[in-house]
């Protein structure tokens, strides 16, 4: 089992690796990652160097792209459940301005980058919703679905992987008599971006958790139908895939 795990998060280092471009302008280094935004363009990062530190920044792409489709951050709420995401990533906004942004040493570059990287995709999968449409943010949706079937859980967890980094869990259900260790992620816009982000995430922490703990994914299958390519794809690395619409399937597996 340890050489299984262990080969696929050398597939996944490879592939990152390889599919990684950089490009130096001025003083700054652009770093274009294999990750896709909500537009299946490449996620850009910019790099700047300070003595011994190194600025990170996404340059206010994700929040100003999602002003620019409609959707406001301006409401307490939101701005509440926009911090509490930064701040699981160890992420800021710039100050008196929208660039989400860290600082690095040349010993935790990699994790800070990472880290940024999964923030960007998390407020962009956390904010991006059709506001005529879409009453409530999804995560709230589940929230309220899991407070509402007595399913006790702790939120926005965090935890340490094999690798060393860190990977943020939206509600951690504790073990129970009848059931092992639940972690679980929300995916508003389930796509083969965030499918693997999750299931990177499993894999890297599952070792350092209990045996029998399981992982489900709850995808937002309300505005559009889930490809099975995506089901598929956790599956293989055994997430389960929970539709919001079938929800009703697992509360009493949640439950227990």
């Amino acid at each position: 089992m340890i050489g299984e795990v262990q080969s696929l998060l050398d597939q996944y280092w490879t592939w990152l690796r390889e599919q990684t471009r950089l490009r130096e302008f001025e003083k700054w280094i652009e770093i274009t990652t294999p990750y896709l935004d909500r537009h299946n363009d490449n996620l850009q990062i910019y790099v700047s160097r300070s003595d011994e530190r190194f600025l990170l920044t996404d340059d206010g792409y994700v929040l100003e792209d999602l002003e620019q489709s409609g959707c406001k951050l301006d409401s307490e709420k939101r701005q509440a459940l926009l911090r509490m995401t930064l701040n699981g990533f160890g992420v800021r906004t710039k100050e008196n301005g929208k660039a989400l942004e860290v600082v690095a040493s040349t010993h935790d570059f990699a994790l800070q980058k990472h880290n940024l990287v999964q923030a960007m995709l998390a407020v962009s999968d956390l904010f991006y919703l059709a506001s005529p449409v879409v009453s409530s943010l999804f995560h709230e949706d589940v929230a309220a679905w899991l407070e509402g079937s007595n399913i006790r859980y702790t939120p926005s967890v965090m935890i340490s992987g094999k690798s060393g980094y860190d990977h943020r869990f939206d509600f951690v259900i504790p073990k129970s008599g009848h059931q092992p260790e639940r972690v679980l992620r929300t995916i508003n816009r389930p796509n083969r971006n965030t499918a693997q982000m999750v299931a990177f995430s499993w894999i890297d922490t599952k070792e350092v958790r209990s045996p029998d703990s399981r992982a489900y994914a709850i995808l937002n299958d309300s505005e559009q139908a889930i490809s099975e390519n995506i089901v598929a794809s956790m599956r293989q690395y055994d997430v389960r895939s929970i539709p919001w619409s079938k929800r009703e399937d697992v509360r009493e597996e949640l439950a227990a």
